[in-house]
Parts: C-alpha cells; sequence; structure tokens
C-alpha cells in the first residue's frame, strides 16, 4: 500500500551536541509520524544521530547531497543552519525540487545568494532575530516568507528532578559550549563580590575555558569553583541544573534565543542575565522577564547583587523559578512546537498546491523572496 504521508527531510552538516543539531533531533523526533514520513540528512555523524536512531528516526550520512535528496523525493526539505550563504549546502537543495523549502534559521543572517532563492519560509528562533531579520530588509512585520518558531526544550523530562534528586545547597551554575566566543567577562568578575556577600555559595560551571581555569586559579578561588564534565544527554543535563539554585548567564555576543536559558527555566531555576548592545543578539531578555522570570544586571557589582539576593530570598526565587517554568512550557515545550511546525508545512503545501491549480506551468512551489 502505497504511502500517503508527507515527506519531511531535515538537514543539516552534522549532528554533534550543539544547539543547532539538539533542535532538529527534538522536532525531527516529535513530529507525528502517522501524518509525516521523517528522515534526516546530514553530511557528518555525531551524538544526535545515535539519539536518532534510537528514537526510530531515519538518518542517513552521505558526502552526495544531492543524489540523497533526490532518492528521498522530499515534499519538504527543513534545514537548520545559520543563515548565511552557503552553496555546497544549498545548491543542492535548490536542485532537488521539493514543493517547499523550510530554512531554521538560527543566527539571523540573510542568505541573498542565487541558492539562497530556494528557500519559501524562514524560521527565526526568537521574535527579537524575526524583528531585526525584518528592520534590515525592509520588510513588513507581517511578511509572509518568514515566521518565529521557538527552539523546542524537552521540558516534561526537565521539570522532574532525577532519581535520587541531588542536593542543590548553595549552588549557582553556568552552562554554555567551551568556546570563548560564548563568554562575558561578568561570569566571573561577579565571582568576588558574590563570594564576599554568600561566602558559602558553589560556582558550578560546564564549558569552561582554559582562561577561565586560569582566571579562578590566580584569585584562588579553585576552592568555590567546580569545573564539571560536559553533558551527553538529557539524564545529565537534568543532573546539573537541579544541583543548581539559580542559573548564571552572561555571554557577550547575546543569544538568538538561549538553550541553556530556556533549559534551566524548565527546570525550575531562576536565571540571572544581562543585556547586550544592539545590534548584538539579545533574545536572552526576551526569556528572562526581569523580577518575574530571573533578574537582569548590567555590571559585575549588579549582576553578583543579583545572584546573592536570589540566594539569600528562596521564597522569591523560587516563585521566579515557577513562573519561568510555566512560561517554558507555554512556549517552549518540545511537542507544541512541533505541532506548530506540521501547521506551518502544511500551509506551505497548501500553497503549492494552489499554484499548481492557477499556473499552466508551475515551479515546485510559487517562492516569496525576503
Amino acid at each position: 500500500m502505497p504511502d500517503s504521508r508527507i515527506r519531511v527531510v531535515h538537514v543539516a552538516k552534522g549532528l554533534g551536541l550543539g544547539g543547532t543539531e539538539k533542535t532538529l533531533q527534538l522536532l525531527a523526533t516529535h513530529l507525528d509520524r502517522t501524518r509525516f514520513a521523517v528522515t534526516v540528512v546530514a553530511l557528518a555523524d555525531g551524538p544526535r544521530g545515535e539519539m536518532l536512531r534510537a528514537a526510530g528516526v531515519p538518518v542517513r550520512i552521505t558526502d552526495n547531497l544531492l543524489g540523497a535528496l533526490q532518492a528521498l523525493a522530499p515534499d519538504i526539505i527543513h534545514l537548520h543552519r545559520g543563515g548565511w550563504p552557503e552553496r555546497d549546502l544549498m545548491r543542492p537543495v535548490g536542485l532537488a525540487r521539493a514543493k517547499a523549502v523550510v530554512e531554521t534559521n538560527v543566527f539571523g543572517h540573510h542568505d541573498g545568494s542565487p541558492a539562497g532563492r530556494a528557500i519559501d519560509l524562514r524560521l527565526f528562533v526568537s521574535r527579537f532575530c524575526r524583528a531585526r531579520y525584518l528592520a534590515s530588509r525592509d520588510l513588513p512585520a507581517g511578511h509572509p516568507g518568514s515566521a518565529v518558531l521557538y527552539n523546542p526544550v524537552d521540558t516534561d523530562f526537565l521539570a522532574a528532578p532525577p532519581a535520587p534528586a541531588p542536593a542543590p545547597g548553595l549552588a549557582v551554575g553556568r552552562l554554555s559550549r567551551p568556546d570563548p566566543g560564548k563568554w562575558s567577562a561578568l561570569a566571573l568578575d561577579m565571582l568576588p563580590p558574590l563570594l564576599r556577600r554568600v561566602p558559602d555559595c558553589t560556582y558550578r560551571i560546564v564549558g569552561h575555558t582554559p582562561q577561565a581555569r586560569d582566571w579562578v586559579a590566580s584569585r584562588g578561588l579553585a576552592g568555590r569553583v567546580e569545573f564539571c564534565d560536559p553533558l551527553p544527554d538529557e539524564p545529565a543535563l537534568a543532573g546539573f541544573l537541579h544541583s543548581l539554585r539559580v542559573l548564571a548567564h552572561a555571554n557577550d555576543a547575546g543569544e538568538s534565543f538561549g538553550l541553556a536559558i530556556a533549559e534551566a527555566m524548565a527546570a525550575g531555576l531562576p536565571v540571572v542575565t544581562h543585556p547586550c548592545p544592539l545590534p548584538r543578539d539579545n533574545a536572552q531578555l526576551e526569556l528572562v522577564e526581569h523580577g518575574r522570570t530571573g533578574l537582569v544586571a548590567s555590571t559585575a557589582e549588579d549582576y553578583a547583587s543579583a545572584v546573592a539576593w536570589l540566594l539569600e530570598n528562596p521564597d522569591q526565587a523560587r516563585r521566579m523559578g515557577l513562573a519561568g517554568q510555566a512560561k517554558a512550557r507555554a512556549q517552549f515545550r518540545a511537542q507544541a512546537v512541533a505541532r506548530k511546525l506540521e501547521t506551518l508545512y502544511q500551509d506551505l503545501l497548501a500553497r503549492h498546491a494552489d499554484a499548481a491549480e492557477t499556473d499552466p506551468a508551475p515551479l515546485p512551489l510559487r517562492r516569496v523572496h525576503g
């Protein structure tokens, strides 16, 4: 019996542990497989590939992207990338002639190349990124070629403490990739004033850099800082988050979404973050509402005071954490985000069907460029 499901192929360059790959994994896993036949194609394998296979999602690793796409004959190709021109990726996507091409545009960049014109719908991971993109292209707020789809988060899993539940104590945590570009001086400069006010607090860091280790050692603070191993999966992530009282976020580049923030919110943690000067990313302020789901501070002293206040006022901190958890479940829950994506897919295919009825020799889809 023929398979009548909509054929969707998610495409990425690799399947490592980064946030882009995690978004692909969660979306591909949570799409309704009674209506969508989902395959993932990547140029390089990685831990996310194993997770996808374990969830029953077919994965193809290839150095011939065009050949793989032609063999799969997808109705929809869904790209996961930063948004900048990538001819080696976009040319095969355009030649595959799917009915629709969707891009999750992680960093809000514009691909104005000829190959980039294959994109029918750009999905931005925050309202901030979409608004900045539209303004930079002089496009109206209601432009049909773009939409906001928040990154999915496994809020159900992260809400429940792992068994046995870790004892948080007075622990503050930081979570990022071990990349200097993901840091701000605030992440370390806030530590001496924080320890003067809360001397028993512990700072747990995932994603440390050699510079961070040297900074801590040179100030004699090694006994107050724990440099933790990378978190390979959701149970390890949940264990880390539930060992904390506060997530301390600090990244001078800002966030186009802020996956670590969203995951901390899902675990019920209040978050302290800081603004970045425009035009840098500032979606961290879209997630962290000052005084409701966390606190926003600009200087090292203010940042330390914000963290200390949350440690010293556990009832208020708990209320902020619960408000953040409710927001995460309402806006980032993987199952709900996948349902929204399914609707976007179906709308695109309906447009394609309308074009096929009205055009004597239609293209695969009438493009809406931006």
